[in-house]
């Protein structure tokens, strides 16, 4: 998988530049401010996990995907949820190979044999242990904030000594010279352990400023002119100051300017607002709530600041 910097600045970190990064992100469609390209070039060259927090929909995962697609690493995910296991994300075990393993020796009369069943051919490598085994690659455990404390607790090995121990077989360790990005993402809903935080470098993302997010939907909306992106922009930062349960993401400002060039639509009325209020609200009491403060309000307020 190819990516966007030069090989030889892969194999010898010294000449990667932070100018390289942030011009490799854009050019995958990211538009990074210097504390990412900072945090980037770092976690490079010290070769150290990030750890990325923020609200839900400024970017976070994203930043993952596209971290991966500037180096040209296969990109590894592990999505976080609550009671996962470390089995679920590490290795588990075959157990139909192993049993019908077990049922050949005792047909063959060899009951010692059992032992051979917890060998690496019958392990089943999930996420974790597929990313501590490849030369290089991305590994973004997503919305690690999800998890319990005692699941961040196996993850401390592998973050910080980059290996992981398996009862059975005894500590698997990364290959030489790997070239491996570790990205946690954490939506803040609960606090993170300290040993956890002191094995990454931190990054707090939230809602970019107004111009950087009037850039991100022209990369995604070119044919959209800049008058109709300020208003736009406008009306969605009106929602996000209501207390809504779930306030519209970078990527839903984006499906929402998308969905105006679809329809044909250059400019902001009650009717189309209204029609497409689902792509920047997914709850209904949200919804309720923009319909019982009237659209219509929403928009004398756009206008006030235009």
């Amino acid at each position: 998988m190819a990516g966007l910097l030069p090989r030889e600045l892969l194999e010898h970190p010294e000449r990667l530049k932070p100018k390289d990064i942030e011009d490799g992100l854009v050019s995958v469609g990211y538009l990074p401010n210097q504390k990412i390209v900072t945090t980037l070039f770092l976690a490079f060259q010290l070769d150290k996990p990030i750890l990325v927090e923020g609200p839900a929909g400024c970017g976070k995962t994203y930043l993952g995907v596209c971290i991966a697609k500037l180096f040209g690493f296969p990109l590894i995910r592990l999505q976080c949820y609550e009671g996962i296991l470390p089995e679920q994300s590490i290795y588990e075990w075959n157990y139909h190979k192993q049993l019908l393993r077990i049922q050949m020796n005792h047909l063959k009369g060899d009951d010692g044999g059992e032992k051979s069943i917890f060998s690496e051919e019958y392990l089943l490598e999930r996420p974790l242990l597929t990313a501590l085994k490849s030369p290089e690659a991305v590994l973004l455990i997503d919305e690690i904030d999800k998890a319990d404390e005692q699941f961040e607790a196996f993850l401390l090995e592998l973050l910080g000594e980059r290996q992981i121990t398996i009862p059975e077989l005894g500590t698997v360790r990364a290959p030489p010279n790997q070239k491996l990005i570790t990205v946690l993402t954490s939506n803040s809903s609960r606090e993170l352990s300290e040993p956890l935080k002191r094995r990454c470098l931190h990054l707090y993302l939230d809602y970019p400023p107004r111009d950087l997010e009037k850039r991100i939907i022209l990369l995604n909306c070119p044919q959209l002119y800049d008058e109709f992106v300020d208003n736009i922009l406008s009306f969605v930062e009106n929602l996000r100051s209501m207390r809504l349960q779930k306030v519209p993401s970078i990527a839903e400002s984006i499906d929402f300017a998308r969905s105006l060039i679809a329809i044909g639509k250059n400019e902001l009325d009650q009717d189309t607002v209204n029609s497409l209020l689902s792509t920047l609200l997914k709850v209904k009491s949200d919804i309720d709530l923009v319909a019982r403060k009237g659209i219509e309000n929403l928009l004398d307020l756009n206008s006030e600041k235009g």
